[in-house]
């Protein structure tokens, strides 16, 4: 029976697509463009191949492109019949995750894992701090991570993908110095594999090497496909690394050549997320407003997110409305945040809410208001999502509200509380 990379059995007869599959999967895992006409050639050659049409569907799911995704999935689960027990348990699992049912999903995928350790697609989707576990809206989302990977790591060994991941979710759990080395090893292995260098890149940011950053990511980075999925997020971080070694102008460029709506090639989540976090880390540094950007932002926003989904993506949106002066849109959003929070349908609490109204309120200068909302949910702020450097967002907005309010000490306070973490805090009037 033919097998893929991990040693798992496939339940297709077509040595072509098998090898359109296992091609698709390391596309996938290394976050490289193609992965989705991979698996489409996969179930091409085989149409009854279900594990084909669910690499096809995650690929689908990932670019944002959720209809096409949930047609492939239910491809997948309508062949799941006749697999073998590990195939079927894989196509259930992930086949939730593309409609959206992420609780049950990562139930079942921890489960499995137990049984089918190797199975890399399955960990995918719980994996990193956009997958299920980072977006659980759990405190203790990071710990959960990293004890799920290392109890996994002997039957992975020395696996590129895996110590990628095994790395960052180090990084993100117990701070750079202990990701810092099972990234070098996964970068020694595959060189171009983008997760590893995305999580590099954090590694680099908090210690608080900006020159080394930017070097790294710049010579990393002409290389990697605009069509990649992570070109966005990449180019993202060489632009914070632009920022943090005052380079401002340097990173204008980079929004406007590869992030800003209209130009970045990423799904409308990571185009959202990047656009507004840029934007607003480089006022706060001290550059100007740009409304024309922030208005092709919040558009961008709006016609892609019409109704609330993941929280992190959600206090993006607000702040974009807040920044590009929506009023109605912002009282509108914020208002749906309340009613869920209030019915119990946002897994993280009312945090989310709560950092949304914030923002609407430093973008209004209402500095005392960001700092009554911001300062006593600081410490829950891992409960929205994203990566501590994403989260930094709100932090370098609490620090400038503090100095906008003539209230410096308690800035140089909350720097004190960043222990170990010395990455550059581009805050305009911050000594």
């Amino acid at each position: 029976m033919a097998r893929d990379r991990y040693g798992l059995a496939l339940s297709t007869g077509s040595v072509e697509a098998v090898s359109a599959y296992v091609d698709g999967v390391d596309r996938f895992l290394a976050a490289h463009e193609g992965a989705e006409e991979c698996f489409a050639r996969a179930v091409a050659a085989d149409p009854d191949f279900a594990l084909g049409h669910l690499g096809r569907a995650r690929s689908l799911q990932l670019a944002g492109r959720g209809a096409e995704a949930r047609t492939a999935a239910a491809l997948a689960t309508g062949r799941r019949a006749g697999l073998d027990r590990r195939e079927r348990q894989h196509v259930e699992a992930l086949a939730l995750v593309v409609e959206g049912q992420g609780a049950r999903a990562l139930e079942l995928i921890q489960e499995h894992l137990t049984e089918f350790p190797r199975d890399a697609m399955a960990l995918a989707a719980a994996n990193g701090v956009y997958g299920l576990i980072g977006f659980s809206g759990r405190q203790e989302r990071n710990e959960e991570m990293l004890a799920l990977l290392d109890g996994l790591a002997p039957a992975y060994g020395d696996d590129w993908w895996f110590l990628g991941a095994h790395g960052f979710a180090r990084t993100e759990a117990l701070g750079w110095a202990a990701g810092a080395p099972v990234l070098e090893r996964a970068l020694a292995l595959a060189p171009r594999n983008a997760h590893a260098a995305h999580a590099w890149a954090h590694v680099l940011y908090e210690r608080g090497d900006e020159v080394s950053g930017a070097e790294f990511v710049s010579r990393w980075l002409p290389d990697y496909s605009e069509a990649a999925p992570l070109h966005c997020h990449i180019s993202w971080h060489l632009a914070l690394f632009e920022l943090g070694r005052g380079r401002p102008e340097a990173a204008v460029a980079l929004f406007e050549r590869s992030i800003r709506p209209g130009r970045s090639q990423a799904a409308p989540f990571s185009t959202v997320v990047d656009s507004v976090s840029l934007l607003w880390r480089s006022e706060l540094a001290g550059g100007p407003s740009r409304p024309d950007a922030w208005a092709a932002v919040a558009t961008h926003a709006r016609t892609s997110f019409p109704s609330m989904g993941l929280a992190f993506l959600d206090v993006h949106c607000a702040a974009a409305l807040a920044a590009a002066g929506d009023h109605d849109g912002l009282a509108r959003w914020v208002s749906l945040m309340r009613r869920a929070d209030a019915d119990g349908r946002i897994p993280a609490g009312s945090v989310v809410p709560i950092v949304a109204e914030a923002m609407s309120a430093f973008a209004a200068g209402r500095y005392d208001d960001t700092i009554a909302a911001l300062a006593p949910v600081l410490d829950q702020l891992v409960r929205v999502g994203g990566s501590a450097a994403q989260r930094d967002l709100f932090e370098h907005t609490l620090l400038s509200a503090y100095l906008r309010a003539g209230r410096p000490d308690e800035a140089r306070a909350l720097l004190a509380r960043r222990g170990t973490r010395p990455r550059a805090v581009p805050v305009a009037g911050l000594r």
